[in-house]
């Protein structure tokens, strides 16, 4: 996606951390959802570093993930991380990789 598409993009994406009317959320004011972008964001980049890639919120309502080299890709919901990692990643990203799982385990030991 592209970086204006990003920004126009809706933010109504049923991972998004946002309050929705009529829909029970713990999101319901700004700090709360700040707070679980943050928590969201902490958790996808411990599973992320397997592959030295790395996400962060941009522009407030979009997510950027970015490469060892620099290169990066800009989406609006956290549904879309995966295949963004897959491309950008050295030797590609699959969440249900066993060697990734099995270093997940190995840090949660430690």
């Amino acid at each position: 996606m592209c970086s204006l598409c990003g920004i126009l993009g809706c933010d109504d994406h049923w991972t998004n951390a946002v309050a929705r009317p009529g829909v029970y959320s713990r999101n319901h004011d700004d700090h709360a959802r700040r707070v679980e972008t943050a928590r969201r964001l902490k958790s996808a980049n411990a599973v992320l570093s397997f592959r030295r890639l790395k996400l962060d919120v941009w522009q407030g309502r979009s997510y950027v993930v970015t490469s060892p080299t620099g290169a990066s890709s800009v989406f609006e919901a956290l549904s879309h991380l995966w295949p963004e990692a897959e491309t950008l990643a050295p030797r590609g990203f699959d969440p249900l990789d066993e060697e990734l799982i099995a270093w997940m385990e190995e840090g949660a030991r430690a």
